[in-house]
C-alpha cells in the first residue's frame, strides 16, 4: 500500500473516459481529482452536490451500526467549466413556480403525473396536487408528459425559476445591490502601502463590478468610507466638482451623515470617484493615528444599505485589534498558556456578544461582509470573523503584509472577490423525501430557526454542508430524495430560485453502503464537524471522537462485509482505502494540532475558512499535491508522488500545491539543465529564495512550468503565492509542514504509525 493515495487517484482518472451522466440514481461520481464532464440528466451535477454515501441505509439502526455520516456538501452557485451548460432560467410569469400543496417542494423530475396529467403526486411527501391550467400537458403511453424534455424542471437536476413578487421582502421587487468600500487609514494601514494599493486598484476594478450580461453596465452602486478612530463618509455625487468628506466622530451612535451622493452609479460619478481615490492616500499620508474601531465600521455600511433600502456587500480593509473606545471594542486575549487545556475552547469563541447581534441585523438587511485583514500582530480573528462568517462573507488574511511580495496575491484575491457571481439576501431550504430529514448545517450563514439557512450573500465559492438523519424507514424501491432550493437576489436585482435535486439509492445490506461511499466528502464532513466541536469541547476530546468514529466505520465493515480469513489484517473497503490517510491529515491540521509557531489567529482563520469549503478545496487542503518536475510533457501533468520526504530526490525539483500555497522545492544537487531552464542560473547557490514568480525564459520547460502554475491558480478560489524553497534552507520547515504522511514537529503521527494505531482501535472494537 506504499503508493496508495496516488494510485487511487490515478486509477479513477484512467477509469473516467466518458462524460458522467447524472441520470442513474445512486451512482458515485468521479473523484474531485479527476477531470470529467458532467451531463445533467435528472440529478444535480457533482459540482453542485456531493454526498458522503450514494446508497443510504434503509433504517436508522443500520446507519447507527455503520457510523458512516449521511451528509451532502452543496455549492448552490458553483461555477461550471466552459463545456457544461449553466442552469436554465425558467419563467412561469405571474403564476410563479409550480409547487406541492403540502410540503411546498418545487416541480422537479421526481413528481409523478396522474389522471391524464391533471394532477401530480409529490415524490417528497406523496401528497396529490392539482396541475394549474396554464401548466397542463397530456401524458404519453409511459405516463410521462409529452413536453417533459422541453421543460428543464421536468428533466434536469438543476435549474432556476424567476421568482414572483410574493417571493420578495415586503412583497416588493428589490433594488439592485450596492458595494461599499471601507478602508482603514490608521498609521499601520498607510505605512504598509495598503491604503495606496487599494485606492489605485479600485479605479480599475470599478469597471468589473458583477453583471448578468457582459454587454451591459453593472447596476451595482458604490460608496466609500475611510476610518481610524472616527469615520469619514464621502459624497461623490456626479454633479460635484470635488468629493466632500463628512466626519462622524461619535462612534457610539452610528448614523450615515448623507443620503444623496453616498451610493452612486460608477459611470455617472466616475470623475469624482477617481479624484477621491487619488486624494485618500495623500490626505492620510502623515497620519499619527494608530487606534482603530471596527464595530461602527460595519454599522455604518449596514445603515447606508438600510437607508437605500437595498442589499449589498461591505468590503472592509482592516489592520489592527480595535482597541479605540467604541462599540465592539476588544482587548488582547492571546494566551498561549491556554492551548491544550480545557479553557482552550474560549479562544475560538468571540470575546464579546456585540458582533453576534450585529451579524443578525446584517443578515436581516442582506448585508454581506468581506473582510481583508493586514495584521502585524494578534487581531482576534475569532471575534472579527463573526460578522463575515454569519453573513456568508469571506475573510482574507495577509499577515505581515509587504507591498513588494504580497501585492500580487492581495490584488488577485480582491479582483476575483469583486467580480465573482454572488446572490444577495438569500435563504436556502433543504427538503427530503419521507424517512430522512436535514438535521444539521455547517458553513458561513445564519439560522434563526431550524430549517432556513439565511445568507446575506452567497457566492460561487461557498459550500453548505447538510447532515441527514432517519426519522422513519426508507425503501429500496423509491430511494431517498433531496431538494435544495435557494431564493436570492441576483446582481442585477432580479429575484430568483435556484433548485438542485438529488436522488440516492437505499440499501438493506451494509455491503451496498460500503461500496457506494465517497471518502473525500466524508472527510469534508468530519473536518467541519470536528472544527465546530472545538467551540464547546477540549481539542483532545474532539480528536478522540474523530478517531473513534472512523474506527467504528471500519470495524463495522470488517465484521459484516470482509471475508473471515483475514482476521489479523487491516481490511479497508475499496472506496475507503484512503480514510486513514486523510483522517490523519485532519488530525494533524493546525486547527486540531497546532505547532509552536501557529498563532491563535491562524487557527481561528483556518477554522472559519474550512467551514465553507467544497470537497475539491478540502481535499487539496488536507492532502496537498506534490509533483516531480524532472520531465514536463506538454498537455499532461507529471504523476504526483506521496506527500513524504522520502519521495524527494536531491537531484530534483518539485511543485507542492495546497490550495492556499504553492512551493517550488529545489534539491541541493539539482541538475544544471533544470536550473538553467527554470531560473536561468548556473548553480544552486545563485537561486534567489525571495522569488515570488518565476523568470519568463524562452524555453519550452519554463513556459510549461509557468502554464502549470497559472492553471493551478485558475482552479482555486484564492490566489496562491509561490514560495521557492531550497533544500536545507530555513524555509524548508514551512514546506515540510505540508508533507502530511511524515511525522510532524508538533507531534502528529506519520501515516504508517497512524495506520497501526487505527488497526489497534479496530481490533479493540471487534473484541
Amino acid at each position: 500500500s506504499r503508493e496508495l493515495g496516488i494510485q487511487v487517484i490515478e486509477d479513477d482518472r484512467a477509469k473516467c473516459t466518458e462524460p458522467f451522466n447524472t441520470g442513474v440514481r445512486g451512482q458515485v461520481p468521479p473523484l474531485v481529482t479527476t477531470n470529467f464532464q458532467a451531463k445533467d440528466q435528472g440529478n444535480a451535477s457533482p459540482r453542485f452536490v456531493r454526498c458522503t454515501a450514494y446508497n443510504v441505509p434503509c433504517t436508522a439502526d443500520m446507519a447507527k451500526q455503520s457510523q458512516v455520516p449521511l451528509a451532502a456538501v452543496i455549492k448552490p452557485l458553483a461555477t461550471l467549466p466552459p463545456d457544461e451548460t449553466p442552469p436554465y432560467l425558467v419563467d412561469h410569469g405571474e403564476a410563479g413556480p409550480v409547487r406541492c400543496n403540502r410540503c411546498k417542494a418545487y416541480m422537479c423530475p421526481y413528481m409523478q403525473f396522474i389522471e391524464g396529467g391533471r394532477r401530480f403526486q409529490c415524490g417528497f411527501c406523496s401528497c396529490v396536487t392539482e396541475v394549474p391550467p396554464h401548466y397542463f400537458q397530456h401524458l404519453d403511453h409511459t405516463g410521462k408528459r409529452v413536453d417533459c424534455y422541453d421543460r428543464p424542471e421536468l428533466s434536469l437536476g438543476s435549474y432556476e425559476f424567476v421568482a414572483t413578487v410574493d417571493y420578495c421582502k415586503n412583497n416588493k421587487i428589490p433594488q439592485p445591490p450596492a458595494f461599499i468600500f471601507l478602508i482603514d487609514v490608521s498609521y499601520n494601514a498607510v505605512k504598509s502601502g495598503m491604503v495606496n494599493i487599494v485606492c489605485q486598484e479600485l479605479k480599475t476594478l470599478l469597471d468589473y463590478l458583477p453583471r448578468e450580461n457582459p454587454e451591459m453596465d453593472s447596476v451595482v452602486r458604490v460608496g466609500f468610507v475611510t476610518y481610524n478612530k472616527v469615520l469619514h463618509f464621502y459624497n461623490v455625487k456626479a454633479s460635484l466638482a470635488q468629493p466632500q468628506m463628512l466626519v462622524v466622530s461619535d462612534v457610539s451612535d452610528m448614523f450615515v451623515p448623507l443620503l444623496d451622493g453616498f451610493l452612486v452609479n460608477v459611470n455617472e460619478s466616475r470623475l469624482v470617484i477617481e479624484s477621491l481615490l487619488d486624494q485618500i492616500p495623500e490626505m492620510f499620508a502623515d497620519t499619527r493615528e494608530t487606534e482603530t474601531v471596527f464595530g461602527p465600521v460595519i454599522q455604518a455600511g449596514l445603515e447606508a444599505l438600510k437607508a437605500a433600502d437595498c442589499s449589498g456587500k461591505l468590503f472592509v480593509f482592516h489592520t489592527s485589534l480595535p482597541i479605540a473606545e467604541a462599540p465592539g471594542k476588544l482587548k488582547n486575549r492571546e494566551d498561549k498558556k491556554l492551548v491544550g487545556t480545557d479553557k482552550e475552547k474560549s479562544l475560538f469563541q468571540p470575546q464579546v456578544g456585540f458582533y453576534n447581534t450585529l451579524a443578525k441585523e446584517c443578515v436581516a438587511q442582506g448585508c454581506c461582509v468581506d473582510l481583508f485583514l493586514f495584521p502585524n500582530q494578534y487581531v482576534d480573528v475569532a471575534t472579527l470573523g463573526v460578522v463575515p462568517v454569519s453573513t456568508g462573507g469571506s475573510i482574507y488574511k495577509y499577515t505581515y503584509f509587504q507591498a513588494q511580495s504580497d501585492t500580487e496575491r492581495f490584488l488577485n484575491d480582491l479582483r476575483r472577490d469583486i467580480q465573482k457571481l454572488v446572490g444577495f439576501d438569500a435563504v436556502m431550504r433543504v427538503r427530503t423525501s419521507t424517512g430522512i430529514r436535514a438535521t444539521d448545517f455547517f458553513g458561513s450563514f445564519f439560522m434563526s430557526n431550524t430549517t432556513d439557512v439565511e445568507l446575506a450573500g452567497l457566492d460561487c465559492d461557498k459550500a453548505i454542508t447538510v447532515e441527514f438523519k432517519h426519522d422513519d424507514k426508507l425503501s429500496e424501491e423509491t430511494g431517498a430524495l433531496m431538494q435544495c432550493a435557494v431564493l436570492y437576489t441576483s446582481c442585477s436585482g432580479q429575484r430568483r430560485l435556484r433548485v438542485h435535486n438529488m436522488a440516492v439509492n437505499c440499501c438493506s445490506q451494509l455491503a451496498d453502503l460500503y461500496r457506494n461511499c465517497e471518502t473525500d466528502t466524508i472527510i469534508n464532513f468530519f473536518s467541519k464537524y470536528a472544527f465546530r466541536g472545538l467551540l464547546n469541547n477540549p481539542t483532545k476530546a474532539v480528536r478522540d471522537t474523530l478517531i473513534n468514529q472512523c474506527a467504528q466505520i471500519l470495524a463495522c465493515y470488517r465484521k459484516n462485509c470482509a471475508s473471515p480469513s483475514s482476521a489479523g489484517q487491516l481490511i479497508l473497503p475499496e472506496c475507503m482505502k484512503l480514510l486513514p490517510v486523510y483522517l490523519n491529515c485532519v488530525l494533524k491540521s493546525d486547527v486540531l494540532m497546532p505547532g509552536a509557531d501557529v498563532s491563535l489567529d491562524d487557527r481561528a482563520y483556518l477554522r472559519q475558512l474550512i467551514s465553507g469549503m467544497d470537497v475539491t478545496e478540502s481535499h487539496i487542503f488536507f492532502y496537498p499535491r506534490l509533483l516531480p518536475l524532472t520531465k514536463l510533457e506538454s498537455g499532461s501533468l507529471p504523476m504526483a508522488v506521496r506527500d513524504s520526504e522520502e519521495r524527494l530526490s536531491k537531484g530534483g525539483v518539485y511543485l507542492l500545491e495546497t490550495g492556499l500555497h504553492l512551493f517550488l522545492w529545489v534539491g541541493a544537487s539539482v541538475q544544471q539543465e533544470l536550473l538553467l531552464n527554470i531560473f536561468g542560473t548556473q548553480s544552486f547557490s545563485q537561486i534567489d529564495p525571495s522569488l515570488t514568480s518565476l523568470p519568463v525564459l524562452d524555453n519550452p520547460f519554463s513556459q510549461r512550468l509557468r502554464d502549470i502554475i497559472e492553471s493551478f491558480r485558475a482552479q482555486r478560489s484564492r490566489y496562491m503565492k509561490l514560495m521557492v524553497v531550497k533544500q536545507e534552507d530555513k524555509a524548508e520547515l514551512i514546506f515540510r509542514h505540508f508533507l502530511v504522511e511524515d511525522k510532524s514537529v508538533s507531534g502528529g503521527a506519520s501515516y504508517v504509525d497512524f495506520l497501526c494505531h487505527m488497526h489497534k482501535e479496530i481490533r479493540q472494537l471487534l473484541s
